[in-house]
């Protein structure tokens, strides 16, 4: 060691430069040989996934994100009992296996034993229980626990009202690695829901030391295949590879960078500039785009809807209790001229609440959509008369939506559709997303923009919306029948004809008017391999992609 240390100078250097040059050569053979172990293709040297978000998400706390873009960040950074692979089929995820008596109300699951957080802890089924009753309490006020009521678990919807204690929840660790959950009626898609990000586990030792602080970088311990490494609210988040992943040797993407651009057209402008691998289409572009960037520009179905929601609670107009005003503004809205006008992306006119996209939902044939758009125009006008609205006694609103050039569009149409027509004198203001999240939870709106992606693709997770208890329904619709219908449905092997009677009761007092069912329209980077494009839940792990070299 010592002879080492008094090495004169040119000999430093000598070595030095030797060294350097020895680990850049094995850098960059190492490199440009690097080859997918499955298809063989040439990886890029840069394995960086950065993409356009438009608004900063809800939350990266599994407990209480209610949003899409929030959902898709926190894929990355935890993992539930079960994945979705490339076509929306379940998989394994912290669960090896699981599996359902016979009458489907008890499911177990059992846990892999590599899985590990962040901090080097065992995932365990207790991380399990804790999140589960953690989703449930009253304390954390989850904008989602209604999902772990509509999950059918024991007691679920009796811990969330506070009549018991979270610890009722029927949920239980039989052992560090089996996870038991019992359910008060049989749900044949039980295991399908544990796919959504409020079913994740979470590090109760971290939450306990941080409390609304544990989301922060630094703090966070998580078990997913990235971890957060750095968030700028409003401007960008970061997450690069968890090593302790129990899967990390077959991860590929190093670092996943989400950019808030809260502007489609700057969006797909930076994204042409080659600051993004994925990026928008504006509304009314996409022909253009796909023409110019063939490999680049696509559309898909998708498993979400875009509607606008009636506030029919005791904060709402007086106008809007009136059925005959509902369905009048309903029909006078030209579905054709949004779709293929405006977006012109594949995106499908609507005139049921569930998608056709789900699963088993075969899209039932409601009067007002049997109509042609004249005939249609023809009834809306009758029935605004027969409600004592006209263009001599206006009626007048505000529309809320939040910020967005494609939603700023879409309601200005429907706007000049209700002017035209109808004589009514809407006032459009958009909001921030999350202020716009909350005016709408708290019932303080007149109508407002809606849009809902399945949580499971099974209609109910649609139709679960509108029914009372609904923690997401936001006009405060009630009925009975619905409500009846939705609770029979859970235990019928087809609940097909529930469905059906349900969107003609929904069509028939239109406590909503649904516009359109959603395409996947984005640009991607065909550099960028492995999107789930036959997934129509869009339920993406960034583990699963990788860049091939230009």
């Amino acid at each position: 060691m010592g002879n080492l240390y008094s090495l004169g100078g040119n000999m430093k250097k000598i070595i030095s430069i030797f060294f350097a040059l020895f680990l850049s050569l094995t850098f960059a053979t190492n490199v440009f040989a690097a080859k997918h172990p499955i298809t063989g293709e040439t990886l890029a040297a840069d394995q960086t996934f950065t993409y356009w978000a438009l608004d900063e998400h809800s939350s990266i706390d599994p407990q209480i994100v209610e949003d899409v873009s929030g959902s898709d960040i926190i894929r990355d950074l935890f993992e539930g009992l079960l994945n979705q692979d490339a076509d929306g089929n379940l998989v394994p995820g912290v669960a090896e296996s699981w599996s359902a008596n016979d009458s489907k109300d008890v499911y177990t699951f059992n846990l892999r034993k590599n899985a590990k957080w962040s901090n080097g802890d065992a995932v365990t089924a207790h991380d399990f229980v804790y999140a589960w009753q953690r989703a449930v309490d009253p304390a954390t006020a989850s904008p989602y626990s209604w999902f772990m009521d509509i999950m059918s678990i024991k007691n679920g919807g009796e811990a969330i009202s506070g009549d018991v204690p979270p610890s009722d929840l029927g949920v239980k660790a039989l052992d560090d690695y089996t996870f038991q959950v019992e359910l008060t009626a049989s749900l044949p898609y039980f295991a399908a829901m544990t796919t959504h990000a409020t079913t994740f586990p979470t590090h109760k030792a971290t939450i306990e030391k941080y409390g609304s602080d544990w989301t922060k970088p630094g703090n966070m311990v998580s078990n997913g295949a990235y971890a957060l490494t750095e968030h700028v609210i409003n401007e960008r988040l970061v997450r690069e590879r968890n090593p302790l992943y129990w899967n990390n040797e077959n991860t590929i993407l190093e670092k996943v960078v989400a950019l808030v651009i809260p502007d489609e057209n700057q969006g797909l402008t930076r994204y042409l500039a080659g600051e993004l691998d994925k990026g928008p289409v504006p509304s009314g572009q996409f022909k253009k785009l796909k023409a110019e960037y063939p490999d680049e520009a696509t559309s898909f179905p998708r498993l979400c809807n875009y509607y606008y929601t009636f506030n029919l609670s005791d904060s709402g107009i007086d106008a809007f209790q009136d059925v005959r005003v509902r369905k009048a503004m309903a029909y006078a809205i030209d579905r054709n001229v949004i779709t293929e006008d405006i977006l012109q992306a594949g995106q499908i006119p609507a005139y049921t609440f569930t998608p056709g996209a789900t699963a088993g939902f075969d899209v039932p044939k409601v009067a007002f959509g049997k109509m042609t758009q004249a005939e249609r125009d023809s009834k809306a006008i009758e029935l605004m008369e027969a409600a004592g609205y006209g263009k001599d006694n206006p009626l007048s609103f505000t529309m809320i939506y939040n910020t967005s050039e494609g939603h700023k569009k879409i309601a200005t149409v429907m706007a000049q559709m209700w002017k035209q027509k109808l004589g009514i004198n809407a006032t459009m203001e958009n909001m921030e997303w999350k202020t716009f999240l909350d005016i709408r939870s708290k019932q303080d709106f007149e109508i407002a923009r809606g849009a809902w992606c399945g949580d499971y693709n099974e209609a109910s997770t649609f139709l679960d919306l509108l029914t009372t208890p609904s923690g997401y329904n936001d006009g405060k619709y009630s009925n009975a029948a619905v409500d009846q219908l939705m609770t029979e449905a859970k235990t019928l092997n087809d609940a097909s004809s529930n469905y059906t009677t349900i969107e003609r009761i929904l069509a028939s007092e239109m406590p909503v008017i649904p516009i359109y069912h959603y395409a996947g329209v984005f640009m991607l980077n065909t550099q960028l391999k492995g999107w789930p494009y036959g997934n129509v839940e869009q339920n993406w792990y960034s583990r699963n992609f990788y860049k091939v070299a230009d």
